[in-house]
């Protein structure tokens, strides 16, 4: 169970808000897609849990992404499209999801089925200089992630309820960087898990 719950809520940070995907997550370059393949270090084993491709549009949005799971199995994929994302899943209804821009450099993100049954809800939060302050969910957990950093470098993730209780603290490290700055390789460890999450980045300029 607590690995599902950090696997989600790494997915979670990773996937939310369309304000420019590359500028929120502090890369540099002009980069094309990006390929992610992220593994779970148990008792000395690696093993991979899913794959992602994202190809972004000129302006760094996600224009399509595709997740899989280890056996290559998709998870989910998404589409931009003109006012909306569409996100697609094996097993249930697409989500489409509205973006509306907030006074004091908020986002409203809300995804509904075709049905218009909605699913979930987040207000995202960045600083001034445009990477993720906060992602506070307005539906399902009311979880609020506090982005923490250094030198404008992700170091910390800390996770509380809606009544401010401590729920888990992600320490994040980068562990190489290619010659544009961009992380090639990250650690990821919860304080809800003994397992150590690594991520590693390929970049297509």
């Amino acid at each position: 169970m607590k690995k599902l719950l950090f696997c989600f809520l790494i997915y979670l940070l990773q996937s939310c808000a369309s304000k420019q995907y590359l500028k929120k997550h502090g890369f540099s370059g002009e980069i094309t897609r990006i390929i992610e393949k992220t593994y779970v270090i148990e008792n000395n084993q690696k093993k991979l849990l899913y794959t992602k491709t994202l190809n972004f549009t000129k302006n760094g949005r996600v224009k399509t992404s595709k997740t899989l799971d280890s056996l290559g199995n998709f998870i989910e994929k998404t589409e931009k499209r003109l006012w909306f994302e569409k996100r697609s899943y094996p097993n249930k209804l697409p989500y489409y999801c509205k973006t509306r821009w907030k006074p004091k450099q908020r986002e409203r993100i809300s995804c509904y089925t075709q049905k218009q049954y909605k699913q979930n809800e987040v207000f995202a939060h960045y600083t001034k200089n445009g990477l993720i302050d906060k992602i506070v969910d307005n539906f399902s957990t009311f979880y609020t992630h506090q982005y923490q950093y250094t030198n404008s470098e992700l170091t910390k993730i800390v996770v509380t309820d809606k009544d401010s209780n401590l729920v888990s603290t992600i320490k994040v490290e980068c562990l190489s960087k290619d010659n544009k700055g961009n992380c090639l390789e990250q650690k990821k460890e919860s304080t809800n898990s003994d397992s150590i999450y690594i991520t590693f980045f390929t970049f297509t300029y």
